[in-house]
């Protein structure tokens, strides 16, 4: 078996706009594009990226204001998805995969509706136009917690407060690749400050409903089975409006399904992602 080349962490400027990405290579592969969801980073792909590099080259992007991509005054819905636009521009990708969690999941079915003819395939993972009201008051109530920690063991038992599920190496890789040093020697998260103050990114519900029926390409949704934020009844409707769409539950699991249950995310996605 040809032995394939490391994960690479590279930099491209989009609209004046300084982004992170990590590039799993593969030469000859189509492209899969990976968008984390809202305070997430790229490196929370890590562990699914590299099981999917013998069929893919995997790009998975820091968004604006996340992870190492710089941060800006504008994070509306139309300037995250004109990144993704611009960054598949500037790779030169053509009919490739997308797949997007929550925040990347808007942003993913977003520009695959408005770019029919790009997509080869799409998996939008536990989001939905209407966003589940427990789900929306616990992840604003999340980000309006301190976020200005002594070590990044403190940060850590936050986010175990938050999230009861999720593997402890899971947890534990997201969360110290979501921090920051302070010249103080305190230790904060990485993605915007701006970001932090309770009803950004929220959506009208009708924008997301009629963009559904104009994505052309084969799509999979996915759900967490104890999801707070996708609403069954949101997911069925989904279902009737995107042509062809799939369906999968990954049991067990809360919002966050590739950090909550990492190998029953990968079982769920991968066979649909593989399909030729």
């Amino acid at each position: 078996m040809t032995q394939l080349p490391g994960v690479r962490d590279e930099l491209v400027e989009l609209g004046g706009i300084r982004f992170h990405y990590r590039d799993w290579p593969n030469a000859g592969a189509p492209a899969l594009v990976l968008l984390h969801g809202f305070t997430g980073h790229a490196r929370s792909w890590d562990g699914f990226a590299a099981a999917l590099q013998p069929h893919y080259r995997v790009l998975a992007l820091d968004q604006r204001g996340h992870g190492e991509s710089g941060w800006t005054t504008d994070y509306s819905r139309d300037a995250m998805v004109a990144d993704v636009d611009a960054f598949v521009r500037a790779l030169g990708l053509r009919k490739f995969a997308l797949l997007g969690l929550s925040m990347g999941g808007f942003n993913a079915y977003h520009y695959a509706a408005s770019k029919p003819a790009e997509v080869e395939r799409l998996v939008i993972v536990d989001i939905g136009p209407a966003l589940a009201d427990a789900g929306s008051h616990r992840i604003m109530t999340g980000v309006a917690a301190g976020d200005v920690f002594d070590t990044p063991e403190q940060a850590l038992v936050q986010m175990r407060a938050g999230n009861p599920r999720a593997p402890e190496d899971a947890l534990r890789h997201r969360g110290l690749n979501n921090l920051m040093l302070m010249e103080d020697g305190r230790w904060t998260w990485r993605y915007d400050r701006a970001l932090r103050q309770p009803g950004r990114l929220r959506d009208d519900p009708s924008v997301g409903w009629a963009l559904l029926p104009k994505i052309a390409c084969p799509t999979l949704l996915v759900r967490g089975e104890e999801s707070d934020v996708l609403a069954p009844e949101t997911a069925a409707r989904m279902v009737r409006e995107i042509r062809g769409c799939e369906f999968v539950e990954v049991a067990g699991s809360g919002h966050s399904i590739p950090l909550d249950r990492p190998e029953g995310f990968l079982e769920a996605v991968r066979p649909f992602l593989l399909r030729r």
